[in-house]
Order: structure tokens, then sequence, then C-alpha cells
């Protein structure tokens, strides 16, 4: 046998050597990112992310400047999700850090490398048995619930189900009822004053209330309600050139049709900035812990640290405080019926 035939027997494992490593070991190092720039997610489409750069870096956190969104010095920056973040999700409203292109030109990309910590963030689950959350605007200081009065009517317990996640979110809330020239307002807005929540009112024959700016101005307000309630009517008032897409309501279902398809945030003429959501259906709850609820109601808090372990401050518990301060005049019976009308509507109920 010659060398050349032993040098390739089956058996000799010496002649074949492992082969030579030429990529580079991982390192544990992660890159700086001291020099990315500072944004804000204003709106995001298939993957894709639109982030809004002031003119200064490190001004980016929507905080009730009176820049207009389209001010010189200020752009639009549109941005992918680098794989570095891994499962980290990316929102409207979040305050991130952009590498590569950030010059905003047609056609440059760049990367989102830092997700900074979010003060508040409000969810939604699409049913009450789905275990999945759904994060829908990060950083809000308001939840405006949209209502109208007429045409569509009113859906109170649509209505609850926002409070609830607005309260579980450590979200301030406001009632906006529109279409006040089709029907009267004090109806609905006697079921919600026990909560003592704010509250505006608008009419489609009249301009604007000076106290509906009052409300919105220095904060991160978001917009939510089911379609055909006029919140891009609203977005367009307060911010003339938006152009946001308005629907007409359905003569057959009485409900509006769709015509915002992803939220988008704007900036406020008069000094904060407004998101405008898509139509809701639904309000799923399946993220909400029932005893966190309660936490949003202090004097009833204080009152339910009474009770026994294990109280769901229900009707039908038989030794909750709350009932027994309602009996010895310490709270307000109509108050304690608001907070537990919030808690029926966790439950499924047709029409929801």
């Amino acid at each position: 046998m010659s060398s050349r035939q032993r040098r390739f027997e089956v058996d000799d494992h010496e002649s074949y050597g492992r082969p030579a490593r030429r990529t580079r070991p991982r390192t544990k190092q992660r890159p700086n990112y001291a020099d990315a720039t500072t944004a804000v997610v204003v709106t995001r489409d298939r993957g894709r992310y639109t982030c809004r750069v002031e003119a200064k870096a490190g001004h980016a956190r929507p905080t009730g400047d009176t820049e207009n969104a389209g001010d010189a010095g200020a752009r639009q920056v549109l941005a992918m999700r680098a794989r570095t973040l891994g499962r980290t999700s990316v929102i409207v409203g979040d305050r991130v850090r952009l590498v590569g292109d950030v010059s905003g030109d047609p056609g440059s990309l760049a990367r989102i490398v830092e997700v900074e910590e979010r003060a508040t963030v409000l969810r939604r689950t699409a049913d009450d048995d789905d275990p999945i959350e759904r994060p829908i605007v990060a950083n809000a200081d308001q939840l405006v619930i949209v209502t109208a009065l007429a045409d569509p009517p009113p859906r109170p317990r649509l209505i609850d189900r926002c409070l609830v996640a607005a309260y579980d979110a450590d979200v301030e809330p406001l009632l906006c009822l529109t279409k006040a020239d089709l029907a009267s307002p004090e109806e609905l807005l006697d079921i919600y004053r026990p909560l003592g929540i704010h509250s505006v009112v608008t009419r489609h024959d009249e301009e604007l209330g000076e106290l509906v700016r009052e409300r919105l101005a220095d904060r991160v307000s978001v917009l939510v309600g089911h379609s055909g309630v006029g919140k891009s009517t609203l977005v367009n008032t307060l911010i003339p050139d938006a152009h946001r897409a308005t629907g007409e309501v359905s003569d057959v279902t009485g409900r509006g049709r769709h015509t915002s398809t992803q939220a988008v945030m704007l900036r406020l003429p008069f000094g904060g900035w407004i998101v405008d959501t898509p139509g809701i259906r639904s309000f799923g709850l399946a993220h909400v812990d029932p005893h966190r609820l309660i936490g949003a109601f202090g004097d009833l808090d204080d009152v339910a640290e009474e009770c026994p372990r294990g109280c769901t401050h229900q009707r039908t518990e038989p030794e909750c405080a709350l009932d027994e301060a309602v009996a010895e005049g310490r709270l307000d019976p109509a108050r304690v019926e608001s907070y537990r009308r919030l808690l029926d509507s966790r439950e499924v109920h047709a029409g929801d």
C-alpha cells in the first residue's frame, strides 16, 4: 500500500485535522452608544419606526415644548429595530437612541439600539381570555376616552373598561364627550361624577372650547374610543395640518368605519403631544389585576385595609369593609357603587 493510500485509510483519524477557526470569538463587551441620537417614536408601520429628533440632542422627551411637529430643526427619521434589542418591543411614545444615518433624508435608515425606561405603559388585550398583552403607547400622562353622545350612541361599559386600563397604568383619565349638539351630556356625566373624573364636552356647531386645550396642554394624551366618535376630527381641529382621515357612521351597524390604521403621535401647537389611535371594538382586560384597581381610589383603599384577607370588594362579599363604611356614613355609596361597576366591567358581556 502506497503512502498516499495509507493517508486516506478510513481508520486513520490522525490524518484528518480539525478545521481552523476563522470566526472571531464573541465578546461580553457591549457597544457604547453614548453618542447615539435621542428621539421619540411617533408611529410604526410594518417594522419601520418613524422617530422625531429634536433640534438639540437630548431634548426629544415629549414634555410640552411649544414647537410644532413641522418646525425647523426637528426632523423625522425612519429607523428599524436593531437585532441586539432581542425581544424588546418598541412602541409609539418610546424614548429611544438611534445610530446610523439619522439625517432624515429620503432613503435613509437608522437603527434603534436602546429603549429608555418607560414611565407608564398603556396596555390592553384583544379579549378577556387572551393572555398576550398588547402595549398601546408608552410614557403617556393622560388617557382621553372619546365618546359620542349620539351617532353612534355611547357605550358606558367600554368607557368603564378604558378607565380600568387607565388606573392600572397609572395614567389620568379624561372623559371627552363629542356631538353634544345631538344629545345632552348630563345623563352620562352623572354616571361618572362620583369617580371624580375630569370631562370636556364638544359640539359640531361650535368652536372647540378653551377647556379642551387646557386639559391637553403640556401633557402626552392618548385618544381612545370606537370608530366614528370623532377622534380624528378632534385631532384635525387641534392640529389643522395633521390631515387625519375621518369617516362616517354606518347606517346598518350604527358603528363607525375604521379610518386610522395605526397610532400616530403629534406635537400640539400650544404645547404637549397627542396620540391618535385606531378605533377599537373591544378593550380586553385580561392583564389587569383587580386588586390593583382599588389603589386608584385613595379613600376606598384606606377602608379596604379593614377587609378580611382575600376580600375582592365585590357586592357578593359578605364582610367587605366598604359596605360597613357606607352603612356608617364614612363613604359615599355612589362612589363605592361606581368602583364596583368598574370591577364588573372586567367580566365579558354581550356587546362589549
